[in-house]
């Protein structure tokens, strides 16, 4: 038999999804896996009840619904200060994971190069990959997640075709500020480099800091690609709805791209999704002061415990510092807290290029309830698993 694929032969399954099966397996809490335990908002829910028993059960226009994509435009067109093209400007995908992915072919030809700053969700580094393409590590420095300047500059003299911008982070939870992403403007400007930006957080930002939308900086709508999911929004990650917003020429070719991918989003969950795009201000301000919520339960939990954290400046996901505890192996350490101790976590070092192995990835996208067994397991923490020497 001839060898199969090369470029798969670094990659691994989903670390991410591993952990969810191992919280399965022992009863652990899930903080692993980033998805809630709650419900949707019940507009959403309604409607989708109501389009089971209507005639969208077939394909429908590629690129996505006409009044997904109209409702799509209309939002986007507010939060992001400029008027959105739903005809033109706009292609929906199967998530942001297919968004990204697309995103990238669109971009890039086979032995280009793109910047990727690490820690980075760990799909990014398979998409640089599966499209032929070889990927520019730029390190951000903790605790608050800075680049260096003159480190990024150094990538960008590589003559990358992109450079893949996660904001607010995952796993980090840093939020750029505006001086930073003007920086990365400016920088992209000078080197003709094009942006893909992932801003599935965007709502999901704790004061003071605030999400600025990289493709209305000056100069920045036409070389963008603003990648996005209603999954976080919404409390949907299971519907697997995510785009791409960017200029025509653009979008041409994300279509194509798209079209050969996947064909297109289920039709039924795309009409049903269009009550949420049509909420008003006060649904996201809810959203912003639920999550504070459950980041300042857990960060008060945490720090009542003793244990060393991050502290996210947007999404829901923070880092623990298991330093002391002496593990070779912080996937290991993964699979003892879940087994023994029962909660689940990701090991840090699937983020990160370099070689981190101290950190481990909790999520807070769950009931309270939920949040406080974990918290109420995390006390047994010192008594179940030791300090290896």
């Amino acid at each position: 038999m001839k060898k199969l694929s090369a470029r798969t032969e670094g990659f691994t399954d989903s670390v991410i999804r591993r952990m969810t099966r191992v919280c399965n397996q022992y009863g652990a809490v899930n903080l692993s896996q980033g998805f809630p335990d709650f419900e949707p908002p019940a507009a959403i829910l309604d409607r989708l009840q109501q389009v089971a028993h209507e005639d969208y059960h077939q394909y429908a226009v590629t690129w996505g619904s006409q009044r997904l994509r109209d409702a799509l435009a209309r939002k986007q067109s507010r939060f992001m200060g400029c008027p959105i093209d739903p005809n033109s400007e706009i292609v929906v995908t199967c998530g942001s994971t297919e968004a990204m992915m697309a995103a990238v072919m669109t971009v890039t030809d086979p032995g280009d190069k793109l910047i990727v700053f690490s820690p980075f969700y760990e799909n990014y580094g398979a998409d640089v990959i599966l499209a032929g393409a070889e990927p520019i590590y730029v390190p951000l420095y903790p605790p608050e997640f800075n680049f260096k300047p003159e480190e990024l500059e150094a990538a960008f003299r590589q003559n990358p075709k992109a450079l893949i911008l996660c904001n607010p982070s995952n796993p980090s939870g840093k939020v750029f500020t505006r001086e930073e992403l003007l920086l990365i403007a400016d920088l992209a400007e000078k080197y003709d480099t094009y942006v893909i930006t992932d801003e599935v957080y965007e709502h999901i930002v704790y004061a003071p800091h605030e999400h600025v939308y990289f493709a209305t900086l000056p100069g920045m709508w036409e070389r963008t690609l603003s990648c996005s999911s209603l999954s976080k929004t919404y409390s949907i990650t299971g519907w697997r709805i995510g785009y791409i917003i960017a200029p025509p020429a653009i979008i041409d070719v994300a279509k194509k791209v798209h079209d050969f991918l996947t064909v297109g989003t289920a039709a039924p969950l795309q009409e049903a999704v269009v009550p949420g795009l049509l909420f008003e201000q006060s649904y996201y301000d809810w959203l912003r002061e639920l999550y504070t919520g459950k980041r300042d339960l857990m960060l008060k939990g945490l720090d009542d415990l003793g244990i060393a954290h991050t502290v996210p400046q947007g999404a829901y996901y923070l880092l623990l510092d298991i330093s002391r505890y002496g593990f070779a192996s912080d996937l290991e350490f993964c699979e003892v807290l879940a087994r023994d101790v029962g909660v689940g976590a990701v090991p840090g070092s699937s983020f990160f290029r370099e070689p981190v192995n101290h950190l481990i990835r909790l999520h807070f996208a769950k009931k309270d309830e939920t949040l406080l067994e974990a918290l109420n397991r995390l006390e047994s923490l010192d008594k179940k698993i030791k300090p290896r020497r």
